[in-house]
């Protein structure tokens, strides 16, 4: 953990407290769902999605047609600049954590690691996900939002 700020909310005081990389990909593979973040025609989009963290990267399945699956196509092999945030903030106490990755997002087309991906991560939606997306994190960010005396965080 690096750096804190105080955060006044009416008579309480919170810390946001900077993650490092390893803690902030940890809290990432210990949660199932977050929102990818890509262009599309030429504006931010957004979208839900489950993911799993493989050898440091994350990995998405989609479909054929949709917008990431087009869009990482479009870049050719230098893959598509995303980014991946995933959170796990108390609603009551607004205490938690969020992680943001920035990267680059590669469709996969290799059968043995499509395979490997189909096996580790079952897609939520009820469209047919027959395609992976991996991200490489260039960029990792994390904060932990907490109350004026955290416990140690392992």
């Amino acid at each position: 953990m690096t750096g804190d700020d105080d955060l006044t909310n009416g008579p309480e005081t919170y810390r946001s407290v900077q993650l490092d990389t390893d803690v902030s990909l940890r809290l990432l593979a210990g949660v199932s769902l977050g929102r990818i973040v890509f262009t599309r025609h030429a504006l931010p989009t957004v979208r839900p999605v489950n993911h799993v963290l493989v050898d440091g990267d994350i990995v998405i399945r989609t479909h054929g047609d949709a917008a990431l699956a087009r869009y990482t196509r479009q870049t050719g092999g230098e893959g598509a600049v995303v980014a991946y945030e995933a959170d796990d903030i108390d609603p009551d106490t607004h205490l938690g954590w969020s992680v943001v990755v920035t990267g680059y997002a590669q469709l996969v087309t290799d059968p043995v690691e499509l395979a490997r991906y189909r096996a580790l991560l079952r897609p939520w939606g009820s469209q047919k996900m027959d395609h992976a997306v991996r991200i490489h994190p260039d960029l990792v960010t994390g904060v932990r939002l907490t109350d004026r005396d955290p416990p140690p965080f392992a």
